[in-house]
């Protein structure tokens, strides 16, 4: 099955229930490829989808392929947000590749050929056009390799998970600017890694955390440092 949104403000998939697709190709030309509102949740298996999100709609200021958020408008109730994908590809040209503000967002890959031709970003969580809530992400990598930077606005945080043979080669940074041209962030929020003894972090520059959890001989220097706690 194939899917494709053309419009401003219509993703290929936008959740304020729990939805589960399967074996689909899904496209969007000018939004967000999926948006999830709230205490809902995304399950794609096996699925292609890509997005180029190039105008803002509403109240956001950044381009994305993933956005995870809570309007606050009562349409979705507050709570943890929960995107999962298994196999298949997600590809992003335009923007960040997933974008977490305003809820606590889970998100899990497993198998996933990721394709970021938007930008270097993975993934970003901090603030964006709405507020009441917290900005707090979970990025879990199951046999998944990771590519990028990932940028944790000041007053957010991140956890990232790798185990399984899994692999991330990039940063984190709290230097974040929106796609209006607009400062968001200048220092790195909470950011703690947890990496199982299967799995590596190559790190792409000097990269300051708030703790590590593992085997410090899997994290390949590069010729870079790893911070953590400010030592």
């Amino acid at each position: 099955d194939s899917y494709t949104t053309t419009g401003l403000g219509s993703p290929a998939i936008y959740s304020t229930a729990d939805i589960t697709v399967k074996n689909a190709t899904l496209t969007s030309t000018l939004s967000e490829g999926v948006c999830i509102e709230g205490m809902n949740s995304i399950t794609l298996e096996n699925c292609d989808l890509s997005a180029s999100n190039t105008d803002c709609n509403g109240n956001a200021t950044f381009h994305d392929t993933i956005m995870i958020y809570q309007s606050m408008s009562g349409d979705a109730d507050s709570g943890t947000s929960s995107f999962t994908m298994t196999g298949g590809s997600l590809t992003s040209l335009s923007g960040h590749m997933f974008h977490v503000t305003n809820t606590h967002a889970v998100i899990t890959l497993s198998g996933v050929n990721l394709v970021n031709e938007g930008s270097d970003v993975l993934l970003s969580v901090c603030d964006d056009g709405w507020n009441g809530a917290s900005n707090i992400a979970e990025l879990v990598a199951d046999a998944q390799q990771l590519k990028g930077t990932l940028l944790v606005g000041d007053n957010s945080t991140l956890t990232l998970t790798l185990k399984n043979n899994s692999a991330f080669e990039g940063t984190v940074s709290g230097q974040i600017e929106n796609a209006k041209g607009a400062t968001v962030s200048t220092e790195t929020g909470t950011v703690n890694v947890v990496l199982d003894s299967t799995s590596t972090w190559t790190l792409t520059a000097d990269t300051y955390v708030t703790s590590f959890e593992g085997d410090a001989a899997n994290v390949i220097g590069n010729g870079f440092t790893l911070y953590v706690n400010n030592r």
